[in-house]
Parts: structure tokens; C-alpha cells; sequence
């Protein structure tokens, strides 16, 4: 049976109208990337690949019955990269492409849709003029269009390293993914080609008799495949996040008697602790700040009231996640943070390391992309008494021009 895991909704749908199925196929190895994991599940600048497709096909078709495609391996993989959403569809996949494509057919046959979509899931720049080629062509009446952009490139044929000819280009195509189908005709050809091996679902509808249009797609569409496209792909969401902005925080606890203070996500042995609500963590409480002071969206204690029981004395670093979500679900990412700690005591050097590993593991970012610095006053202030610990951050955020 398949199981139901994940969804979120959006208010702004294409083709809503029909009754659309989507078929992301996941289950492939990626060998070609020469990733320690499979590729859809490396991430981009905080986010698996896989989790960055289904959220460009969910914002663009909301309504439709979404189905993935893993392999079997990959099941605690899959989990992780789909904990945000509900009411996507799991199917295990087969030995090929066609059969795992096939296996996310059958389990949308109980939806009976009128068209679906396969979908690659290593392709995650999916955009919205690229579905509106898809419908315009599913309204003009065509049962199977795909995707597909004319080949530039001079191309040759060898022997070995040896050209045996120049090949004229013209009407020579690339093809993409999502391809639209009108779903009884691509289940239909996929039963009646059960034993062949076709490398795109366009194929195995053309085996079949059916015709197959093509649309316009879109150089940005491209298929992480290679180690390259990795840096690729980041400059790509880098560019689209062309909204940069600054924000910056600070605060400040006293000591009182314990064990040592947190600072910066790290226990820190010494003969006194920090003072406060929470766990008192001063790091985590500036950089938390700076995040919500980059995104307008308040402070700390806008979030977490100081008078909720709730939080008191939980982990800082569910503040600072919360910080990091509201980024991610504006489509943003942390480009880069600073938390500089200013005390006398105890020393902050031996732990700088651990504490930019903590902050990175929070905010799922690269550890190059966070700093941790310390300094004192020069025995002066309450710092330099050792009454207490300061803390300043400044984060770096990148958000979609959309919201500007």
C-alpha cells in the first residue's frame, strides 16, 4: 500500500481546473554525481534537492496528487527530506526508470486524474512560464507534450577520439522534465511496454502509436547530474535571492551559581552559569535576534514571551531554528552569520570551533558561512567585573525579490 507522508499548501495554483497527478521520481542512484549520497538528498544552500522540486511543484499545483518515488534504501533519506509536508504519496520504486515511473502510475489510479506529470526529482528549478507552456499545450488538445529546448551546440559523432561526422542540428532538441500526459494514455502504454526500457516516458508513448508535442522549456530547468552542477544550482538560487539584507542583535545575561554557561549552543565548563528563562544562552539569543531584525519579523521576545511558562529553561536552539524556518518558508536562506562574545571570563577560545559547528548544524548551513569571535573590555563594565556575558551577531539573509 502506498503511504501517505507529506504536503503544504499554497494560493497560487495552475491548472486548477483539472484533476492533475505528479509523479516525482526519486529513486535513482545518481553515480554520475559522485555524491556520498544519492543526489536527492545533498542539499543547496540548507535544503535536500528533493525537498527544494517538491516545493516548486506544490506552489505551482497545490491540488494535485503528488507522488514520490524512492528506492528502498532510502527510506529514513526520504523521510527527513518530506517531514514538512502531508499527504504525499510513497511508492518504492523497481530495477528501471520505466518501472519506477510504472509503480507511481498504479497507486494514481485510485485518484483517476485527467492528466499527469512525471517529474525528475533532481530537477528543482521547475517555474511557472515552464507550466504555463505545459497547460497552454494540454488545452490546445495534445495528449502528450514535453518540455524541450533547441540544440545550439555543434554536435559530432566519434570513433573513440577520432570525429567521424558533423551532424546537422536541426530540429534536434534537449528534452526536460515535467512531461504532461493524459493519464489513462501514458498508464495504458506503460502496461502494454512492461518489458521495455525506455529513457523517458515521451518514448514510451511514442512506442505506442500516440503523437508527442513539444513546448517551449527552459535553460534554467537543468538536471543536477554532475559534480558541477552542484555550484551550479547555488549560484542559481543565490541569483534568484537577490534581496539582501542585514540584521543585527544583542543581548545580555548575568552570571549566578552553576555548572557553566551555554554559549553558542556548547556547555562551557566554568564555576558559574548564565541567568535566565531559558537556558540562558546569550550567543543564540543575539544571533536569533539578528535573524528576525534581517527579516522585519520582530524580536525574541515577539516569538517567545519571557512570560510563557512554556519556555522556560528550554534549549536556545529552538528559537534560533524558528528563526531559520520563517527564513526558509519565505523561500530565503542564511547567507552569513557573526556572534561575538565579550566577557572576561570563562575563556572562549577552545570552544570556537565546536560552537560554529552547533550554529551551523542549527540553521543548516555550511559551517564556512558562521563565525564566532570573542573579546573582552578591558576589565571594564560589567563584563570586565565578570558580572555577566554580552553577546552581539550580525546575519546575512537572502530573500526572492518577490519580496520586496
Amino acid at each position: 500500500m502506498p503511504e501517505v507522508v507529506g504536503k503544504i499548501q499554497s494560493k497560487i495554483e495552475l491548472m486548477k481546473h483539472r484533476s492533475i497527478g505528479i509523479v516525482i521520481v526519486a529513486a535513482g542512484r545518481g553515480s554520475r554525481a559522485q555524491t556520498e549520497l544519492p543526489k536527492q538528498y545533498c542539499t543547496l544552500l540548507g535544503k535536500t534537492v528533493l525537498t527544494r522540486t517538491l516545493e516548486a511543484v506544490i506552489e505551482m499545483i497545490p491540488s494535485a496528487n503528488i507522488v514520490v518515488v524512492i528506492h528502498p534504501d532510502d527510506e529514513e533519506l526520504y523521510q527527513k527530506a518530506t517531514s514538512q509536508f502531508s499527504d504525499i504519496i510513497k511508492v518504492i520504486g523497481g530495477q528501471t526508470r520505466q518501472q519506477s515511473v510504472r509503480n507511481g502510475l498504479a497507486s494514481l489510479e485510485i485518484h483517476e486524474p485527467d492528466y499527469v506529470l512525471v517529474h525528475d526529482a533532481a530537477r528543482p528549478f521547475l517555474s511557472r512560464p515552464l507550466i504555463a507552456n505545459l497547460k497552454n499545450a494540454l488545452d490546445a488538445g495534445s495528449t502528450a507534450v514535453i518540455p524541450a529546448l533547441p540544440i545550439t551546440d555543434t554536435l559530432k559523432k566519434t570513433n573513440g577520439n577520432r570525429i567521424e561526422a558533423t551532424v546537422d542540428r536541426n530540429g534536434l532538441y534537449s528534452v526536460q522534465t515535467p512531461q504532461a500526459f493524459n493519464f489513462k494514455v501514458l498508464l495504458d502504454a506503460h502496461k502494454s511496454t512492461e518489458h521495455a526500457n525506455y529513457t523517458d516516458d515521451a518514448a514510451v508513448v511514442e512506442a505506442n502509436g500516440h503523437d508527442v508535442h513539444i513546448c517551449t522549456g527552459s535553460q534554467q530547468n537543468f538536471k543536477i547530474t554532475r559534480p558541477e552542477d552542484f555550484k551550479k544550482a547555488e549560484a542559481q538560487i543565490m541569483m534568484s535571492c537577490a534581496d539582501i539584507r542585514v540584521g543585527s542583535g544583542y543581548d545580555v545575561h548575568q552570571f549566578e551559581d552553576g555548572d557553566g554557561p551555554w554559549l553558542c549552543g556548547v556547555k562551557v565548563p566554568h564555576k558559574l552559569a548564565l541567568k535566565g528563562h531559558s537556558d540562558a544562552d546569550v550567543g543564540l539569543h543575539a544571533l536569533t535576534d539578528a535573524i528576525l531584525s534581517a527579516i522585519a519579523e520582530g524580536d525574541i521576545g515577539t516569538h517567545f514571551p519571557p512570560s510563557d511558562k512554556q519556555w522556560r529553561g528550554v534549549e536556545s536552539s529552538v528559537f534560533l531554528e524558528h528563526a531559520s524556518k520563517l527564513v526558509a518558508d519565505r523561500g530565503g536562506i542564511i547567507s552569513h552569520v557573526t556572534v561575538c562574545l565579550i566577557c572576561e571570563e570563562p575563556k572562549v577560545g577552545p570552544h570556537k570551533d565546536a560552537m560554529r559547528t552547533r550554529i551551523a548544524e542549527i540553521i543548516n548551513v555550511d559551517v564556512s558561512r558562521v563565525s564566532v569571535q570573542a573579546t573582552t573590555t578591558e576589565k571594564l563594565g560589567f563584563t570586565g567585573r565578570s558580572e555577566g556575558i554580552a553577546a552581539q551577531a550580525t546575519a546575512t539573509v537572502r530573500l526572492p525579490l518577490k519580496d520586496i
